[in-house]
């Protein structure tokens, strides 16, 4: 039991956030530690009609968060790994990454359609670079469409036409069979009313009913480890998205609590620290670092601890995924820092260089809506 009191951790306000740092204040408890969660209101969640590229180049989901730690306010602050930048202030260190959970992105459609069977031009709600450029990469005919929100909101948006439309459909079979003169011949095309068949609705779908949807989707993707910590994944259908073609952000699936660095800290980190996620995202983010891609270029890079080496995946692809550079190397657990930068020097040789520095310059360009005079 902690002697100086209550550990307080920061954590934005969005459902999943709660829910993460839910996971990361019982594993502290487990070891006897007192934890209050306090919600702080970050410049991400506050711009909601803004790209996730975008608003990440200020750091907006983590910033706030982190300052309340620096002022002493808080004594920790759980986030996102894939949100981090790369560079954080010096006095500042990743006390845990607690066991890393699922890494990978899944594909969400209404019916358990799969990538390889959606059809010709089909929708689907995006708001990642990476995820843009590896989805066109291997169906350059689909149209990819942004997509924010959290989790059970983007779910939602998926669900809703084709749940209106059926709520539709049984409106007005209720209102042919409340017409009805008794003729023995009318067979109602359902066994239940509009109301029976509400009623046994998943409460994801009933909030879907009342939601007013401006893009109809086909598809959704999202990271699968936000379904599973939204406790959503029994309510939907989905497909798991192969690691080696669609390669995870760095960090995917994993969180991360933010300290100064004090004793504090280091507390924090031998009670809920997993050695083998910490490294495995230490490689994938110091690659990130190295390559200098941020959050401005479509990159992906995922690592697994084997054995001595951390067998590493990298993908970098131009916005449209019409080109790309990938490969696969293993690095010694030992000597990754130095190993990684050898690994990003051959990427950037081999183009890699070239796709970011094109992908900055797309950042820097205003939209075609975006421009002053429209054009």
């Amino acid at each position: 039991m902690r002697t100086r009191g209550t550990l307080r951790l920061a954590t934005r306000g969005s459902d999943l956030a709660r829910r993460q740092a839910s996971l990361v204040k019982s594993a502290l408890e487990d070891r006897r530690y007192e934890v209050e969660l306090v919600t702080v209101e970050t410049t991400g969640d506050q711009i909601r009609d803004e790209l996730i590229h975008r608003l990440g180049k200020t750091g907006a989901f983590v910033r706030e968060l982190d300052e309340h730690v620096l002022e002493g306010d808080l004594d920790a602050a759980v986030h996102s790994m894939k949100d981090m930048p790369t560079e954080q202030p010096t006095k500042l260190v990743t006390a845990a990454v607690p066991e890393r959970g699922t890494p990978g992105d899944a594909l969400v459609t209404p019916d358990g359609t799969t990538l390889e069977e959606l059809p010709e031009g089909s929708v689907v709600g995006t708001s990642s670079l990476r995820r843009r450029a590896q989805l066109l990469s291997e169906r350059p005919d689909l149209t990819i469409e942004p997509l924010r929100g959290n989790v059970d909101t983007r779910l939602e948006k998926l669900l809703a036409p084709a749940l209106q439309a059926e709520h539709q459909r049984r409106s007005e079979a209720d209102s042919e069979r409340k017409a009805s003169t008794g003729d023995e011949e009318f067979e109602p095309e359902f066994d239940r009313t509009v109301d029976e068949w509400f009623d046994d609705l998943p409460e994801l779908e009933k909030q879907a009913l009342g939601r007013e949807v401006e893009t109809e989707y086909d598809a959704i993707v999202l990271a699968e480890a936000g379904l599973e910590r939204s406790g959503v994944t029994h309510a939907v259908d989905y497909q798991r998205l192969p690691t080696n073609s669609f390669v995870p952000a760095p960090g995917q699936g994993a969180l991360a609590v933010t300290a100064v660095d004090s004793e504090t800290a280091r507390e924090i980190q031998s009670a809920i620290d997993h050695p083998r996620s910490r490294v495995e995202t230490t490689v994938e983010r110091t690659l990130l670092a190295e390559l200098g891609g941020g959050c401005i270029a479509p990159i992906g890079v995922y690592a697994v601890v084997q054995g001595e080496y951390a067998h590493t995946r990298v993908s970098v692809f131009d916005r449209d995924g019409e080109e790309s550079v990938a490969a696969t190397r293993d690095l010694p657990v030992e000597t990754y820092a130095e190993a990684a930068r050898e690994f990003a020097d051959d990427l950037s040789e081999r183009g890699a260089a070239a796709l970011i520095e094109r992908a900055r310059e797309d950042s820097e360009t205003p939209a075609e809506e975006d421009r002053p005079d429209g054009k």
